[in-house]
């Protein structure tokens, strides 16, 4: 999930119980599937695979899985029907909610994700009623006790192509134009920076406040759409007072 802030949430997910690292692993498996059967099973010339076999890694997802994941996109008919879909819709204050979709039965997931929406207090939306409030960015974390020296981190990854870099808790978030990735990814392993998180993502344009009530009503409509079998990711653009 992308929102509020992006490294509350991937130390959120790393200590995620088992029954939602189950949910992650499968998410994960099924998008290296559809990345192999589109553009085949090199991540050199895939972008999509090379992004979630990052991801995979990120997730500490076993090899075995990730091998049987690639075997069903080179050969398998297993996943052949799904439908990438975007569902856009709002949160508690009025917050921004995109959905990237990976379904077999359309009918069936739009059931579920309006469920979700109308019980945790928002409701979907029609198209495009809050996409335009998302940009399409690279974004990756860097701890800051892998590299504390935030000026030459900076001067690196703006010649690498980088858009912006800042400080948030322990980490550095650099975020580039999509394009940027391969170029800002090989600068930072040149180096021997190791990131905590690198992929290629919705970031909103701009956040809204939310209070203490209204943010735990929205956490809990992202956990209970994230935990939605046919949902890949969930963007939003809310922050806590």
């Amino acid at each position: 999930m992308s929102g509020h802030s992006k490294w509350a949430n991937i130390k959120r997910k790393k200590g995620a119980n088992d029954a939602i690292r189950g949910k992650i692993t499968t998410k994960i498996g099924r998008e290296i599937t559809i990345a192999v059967r589109m553009g085949g099973g090199d991540p050199t010339g895939n972008m999509r695979l090379k992004l979630a076999l990052s991801k995979a890694k990120a997730n500490n997802i076993p090899k075995d899985n990730i091998n049987r994941a690639i075997q069903k996109g080179l050969g398998a008919t297993e996943g052949s029907n799904y439908e990438e879909v975007v569902y856009e819709g709002y949160g508690p204050g009025g917050t921004a909610v995109l959905l990237d979709i990976l379904t077999d039965n359309r009918n069936r997931t739009a059931a579920d994700v309006r469920h979700l929406f109308s019980k945790y207090g928002g409701n979907l939306g029609q198209d495009g009623c809050v996409a335009w409030m998302f940009k399409k960015k690279a974004v990756f974390i860097v701890e800051k006790d892998s590299f504390d020296d935030e000026d030459a981190l900076l001067e690196l990854v703006l010649e690498a192509g980088a858009e912006d870099m800042r400080a948030e808790d322990d980490v550095f978030e650099i975020v580039a134009a999509p394009d940027a990735f391969e170029s800002i990814e090989t600068a930072l392993g040149d180096k021997g920076i190791e990131t905590v998180s690198a992929e290629v993502t919705m970031v909103p344009d701009t956040m809204v406040s939310l209070s203490e009530k209204d943010a735990e009503k929205m956490q809990t409509l992202i956990d209970a759409l994230e935990d939605n079998d046919d949902v890949q990711n969930v963007y939003s653009n809310y922050e806590m007072d």
